[in-house]
This record gives C-alpha cells, sequence and structure tokens, in this order.
C-alpha cells in the first residue's frame, strides 16, 4: 500500500497553520513531495551499503543483518520489473521508456538451433567500442556485452534509456529498477478562488489528476516530516503526525454530521 498524497498534503497544511508557519501552494508541495521521495529512495541504497559494510566487520549479528536487508528489499519491491526492450532501427540500440534508476541483469535471446539465452556483461562505451571493433576480441553470443545509456526529450522531457548490445539479439528482456514517478495533489480551483482536491487520475489526457507517493505507508510519518522540513518546521517527535491526522480525520467527521 502507498502513501496518499492528499493525506500528506493535508497533514502539512495543518501542522504548518497550527504551528503559524504559513501555506505551500500545490505546485510548491508536488515539487517539495517529488524531491523528498526521491532523497528517502536514495536511501534505500546507501542503508544497504552501510549494512554491508558493518556485516564485512562482523558489528552485527547474522539475524539482524538479514532482516534489515529484508526490510529493505520489501521497500523496493515495487519498482523492481522486468522488461522487454524494444530495438530502434533509428538508434540502432534497444530501449525502453520505462524510468530506469539501476539496471541488473540483461538477458539476450539468440533464436537458432537451438534458442541461446545469455547474461550479457556491461561495459563502458569506451571499452565496448575497443572490444567489438577487434576481431580478436569481439564478444560471442555467450557472452555478450552492452553498454547503457539515456536520453531526454527537451520538450515533454520523457526520458528513453537504451542498451547497445554485441552481438545483436533477436530479443532482450531486462531486470531493472524504476525511479519514483513525481508526485502530483490535483486540483480543481472553486468559485472563490480555493483549491480543491482531484482524486483522479493524472494522466496525459488528465493533468488536472493526482499521483500518489510511491513509496510503501509505512514511510507516511517520514515523508511528512521531510516535507515540513523543507517549509521551515522542524517536528522531531513522530507522534505529533500521528496526533495531527487524527485531528484531521476528526474534523471532517464533524464536517459531515
Amino acid at each position: 500500500m502507498a502513501v496518499n498524497v492528499n493525506t500528506v498534503y493535508e497533514t502539512v497544511l495543518y501542522l504548518l497553520n497550527k504551528e503559524q508557519r504559513g501555506y505551500i501552494t500545490p505546485e510548491e508541495f508536488n515539487q517539495i513531495a517529488t524531491q523528498v521521495q526521491m532523497e528517502i529512495f536514495q536511501e534505500y541504497f546507501s542503508d544497504a551499503n552501510q549494512l554491508i559494510r558493518k556485516d564485512q566487520m562482523n558489528t552485527q549479528n547474522d539475524s539482524e543483518f538479514f532482516n534489515h536487508v529484508k526490510n529493505i528489499e520489501y521497500k523496493l519491491y515495487p519498482f523492481q520489473k522486468e522488461v522487454l526492450f524494444s530495438y530502434s532501427l533509428v538508434d540502432k540500440a534497444w530501449t525502453t521508456t520505462e524510468n530506469v534508476y539501476k539496471i541488473g541483469d540483461v538477458i539476450a535471446t539468440y533464436v537458432n538451433n537451438p534458442t541461446l539465452e545469455s547474461v550479457a556483461e556491461l561495459t563502458t562505451v569506451k571499452d565496448y567500442n575497443l572490444i567489438t571493433r577487434s576481431k580478436l576480441t569481439q564478444p560471442t553470443k555467450s557472452y555478450p556485452l552492452f553498454y547503457a545509456s539515456s536520453q531526454t526529450d527537451l520538450v515533454t522531457q520523457d526520458k528513453t534509456s537504451s542498451l547497445k548490445v554485441f552481438p545483436k539479439p533477436d530479443t532482450l528482456l531486462c531486470n531493472i529498477l524504476t525511479s519514483p514517478s513525481n508526485v502530483y495533489w490535483g486540483y480543481s480551483i472553486g468559485s472563490v478562488g480555493q483549491f480543491s482536491y482531484n482524486n483522479s487520475l493524472r494522466t496525459a489526457t488528465n493533468v488536472n489528476g493526482s499521483l500518489n507517493f510511491e513509496l510503501d505507508i509505512s514511510e507516511q510519518s517520514n515523508i511528512i516530516l521531510n516535507v515540513l522540513k523543507y517549509c521551515g518546521l522542524i517536528i522531531n517527535n513522530g507522534n505529533v503526525i500521528q496526533a495531527a491526522m487524527g485531528e484531521i480525520q476528526q474534523d471532517k467527521v464533524n464536517l459531515k454530521s
């Protein structure tokens, strides 16, 4: 279960008002929320690296290490995908419009007799060019080679990730981690200029819709605390967040009655 964008924005506005710290517009919130989500997402990788270092120094027991690793894997699970890349004749590369953050196994399939599936090895552009141009060092179908790159459309800001693979396979399947999408609290403007939450899904044809956070629900308080920090309000007690959310829900109940 992911974190609801309206719950976060309502709680942030409530606490800013309660502490007399001003107001943030939906546009400001969307920008800050997207930034906070990305920062928390990237922390998973630094946390994992720190765990590995601690494990190498034997500063934690096996059970503790296993539980921490499992927790990080659980939080990253929604971002794991198995994607079939498409071959672009224009770019002469395998491409995807998925928002790729990290590339895992790249499985190249060569349809012959018999069909061969090989895990390609990652290299740099420079080494790829050097190795593939020499008949003595050219990769084989059993041991293919690839490098990765990405391009961003200057108009739409859409990102395309591409892989050059040698020898060219018939299909290319990749295990990837995607980056979190941007967060949007969508809205319409009422008759007196107030912002009203639009809970419909934001799409290319519905730009006034909303997109929730993609982080796990366990990160909800962490998200709110970090958004508030960007707004100049530092709260060290997570219970304050839970109390504020309870008060908001009670206010909604009172309004209905």
